[in-house]
């Protein structure tokens, strides 16, 4: 349909053959972030199983089980913010194309690893292919919606990031049912082969037109950077502990690293990233949300698993069924974030979906072992419901304020953000968790072997495992398990809802309120001359 150029109508940036199919390229950039998403999550439900001796699993031990876990972690957090750059530099269809690949190759060799050693390994190969995969899908939607379409866009891409969350742990019970633990690795190859087909058919390429010479030593300097703070964060919440100097060591290094890549880029004639946008209050709260609130939630999210299986006794199917009901408002919301943003403003918005999220994660401080199933979903439903009203607004706030053909730098901004932050609220809270645990559950300890006294108090997994084995003489130690969990949980969450507090507070100070009405006769002042040739409606 075509509308005299008259009107107050921007001119169009992406080409028509693009526009046409734009919403069917979204559909393939959520299919790609969903195996992405889902495989972060999908692991934890089979850490169990990987546990087992063969034939069942590959005997790894917990220390092994955690860095199959963090080995993608690290890597995908470290290379996040170069492969926004690469995307922006080369094409970013070309880096989609090669990460989701490299993505598919690593599972295929996750899937039959015989040993822990080979299962880390091609963990982190999985970690190098998401890293190129996550930022992409993000630059390339920049690219093919236009600007008032966005948001709406923005939010059905944050909706699918909250589905992956909540459908991994059931992929992964109904995988480990009927087949083996390397079946939760293998399903990604069909659905890597489906992907690579439909990018390659409908996905344009897109990059930055001029983009400048190459600066390499601010590349390195943040790899560098963000390695070292990740291997800290990943290093103090297994230790419990940030006072340990293979803690310290890399914390402090990766935050001087860091420190002198921002004062390389500040100088820089070609730099990688202009610092000059943090100096924006609205973009700098728009990060800074993006790291607490997952800082809140990763948190949660870590405790509420050992709760529902180690606590209340469900399957880890069950579990995962339990969380649907935050992908549920996630679906639900998140798409319609931008109507509610229109009418009451960005700030307005996610001050109260922080608060929703506040509420939710103090919810934590009342539960027991008792509590109503119904109370556990209608909790999961409030934080999810505050996260739709979160992550597309600044979201939006963190694209919109990048020029187009820096999208890869804005995706990356956003991701690394992201994934700092979850991995601090998983190694903090989880250390908040296990200190205030382990204070509570010594002094049930006194029945216990001397041999197994401190393995018992390590986590209550740890304590289970000892109480079985004591037989019916372990059931007090069972009950006291319990407590002391419930105990911890309290604290933590009350840890998670004040960081969440802290994060409304930075969202209402400095984001921006609700746009003022426009004069009419300065729209029809801005609007473009008509030059009796039409212009495409968006």
């Amino acid at each position: 349909m075509s509308i005299p150029s008259g009107a107050p109508v921007a001119a169009p940036r992406v080409p028509e053959a693009v526009h046409r199919r734009r919403w069917a390229i979204l559909g393939v950039l959520m299919f790609s972030l969903l195996i992405v998403v889902l495989d972060n999550s999908i692991l934890n439900v089979a850490v169990k199983t990987i546990a087992s001796p063969a034939p069942t699993g590959i005997g790894a031990t917990q220390s092994e089980l955690e860095w199959a876990i963090n080995s993608y972690t690290l890597v995908f957090a470290g290379l996040l913010f170069t492969a926004g750059l690469l995307g922006d530099r080369i094409g970013r269809k070309k880096v989609l194309l090669a990460g989701i690949l490299v993505f598919g190759i690593g599972s295929a060799l996750a899937a039959l690893s015989s040993s822990p050693g080979e299962l880390i390994t091609w963990r982190a190969l999985m970690g190098f292919g998401a890293a190129f995969v996550m930022p992409a899908t993000l630059a390339v939607l920049m690219n093919v919606f236009e600007r008032d379409e966005q948001p709406k866009a923005i939010g059905i891409w944050a909706g699918s990031v909250g589905l992956g969350i909540a459908i991994g742990p059931i992929t992964g019970g109904l995988l480990l049912e009927h087949f083996w633990w390397g079946s939760i690795f293998l399903v990604n190859v069909p659905v890597v082969v489906v992907a690579l087909i439909a990018m390659a058919v409908l996905v344009p390429d897109s990059k930055d037109p001029a983009p400048g010479r190459v600066d390499p030593f601010g590349v390195v300097l943040s790899i560098i950077g963000l390695v070292l703070l990740v291997y800290g964060i990943i290093r103090g919440g297994e230790l419990a502990s940030f006072t340990d100097v293979t803690v310290l060591a890399p914390l402090i290094g990766g935050l001087l690293v860091l420190t002198g890549f921002v004062w390389h880029e500040k100088r820089s004639s070609h730099p990688s990233i202009d610092i000059s946008y943090f100096r924006k209050p609205a973009f700098s709260a728009a990060v800074a949300a993006i790291a607490l609130v997952f800082f809140a939630l990763m948190g949660v999210t870590f405790f509420s698993a050992f709760y529902l299986q180690s606590v209340r006794g469900y399957t880890a199917l069950e579990s995962g069924l339990l969380i649907l009901p935050l992908a549920a408002a996630q679906m639900i919301f998140a798409p319609r974030a931008r109507l509610v943003v229109d009418r009451f403003g960005a700030r307005a918005v996610c001050t109260a979906g922080m608060l929703l999220v506040a509420v939710g994660l103090a919810a934590f401080a009342l539960f027991d072992a008792d509590t109503p199933l119904w109370v556990l979903c209608l909790v999961f439903f409030v934080q999810g419901t505050g996260m739709a009203h979160i992550m597309p607004p600044v979201t939006v706030a963190v694209m919109q304020a990048l020029p187009r053909e820096r999208a890869g730098s804005g995706s990356a901004i956003n991701n690394t953000f992201r994934q700092v932050g979850g991995a601090l609220g998983i190694a903090v809270l989880g250390s908040v968790l296990s200190t205030v645990y382990r204070g509570d559950i010594e002094g049930h300890l006194d029945g216990v072997p001397a041999a197994a006294r401190d393995v018992a108090g390590e986590s209550i997994e740890a304590t289970l495992g000892v109480a079985e084995k004591l037989g019916p003489a372990g059931k007090p130690l069972i009950a006291a398990a319990n407590d002391a969990f419930i105990g911890a949980m309290h604290v933590t969450a009350l840890g998670s809802a004040a960081v969440a507090l802290v994060g409304a507070a930075v969202v209402a100070l400095f984001l921006p309120g609700r746009p003022a009405v426009r004069d009419e006769r300065d729209e029809r002042a801005e609007a473009p001359q008509d030059t009796g040739e039409p212009v495409r409606q968006s």
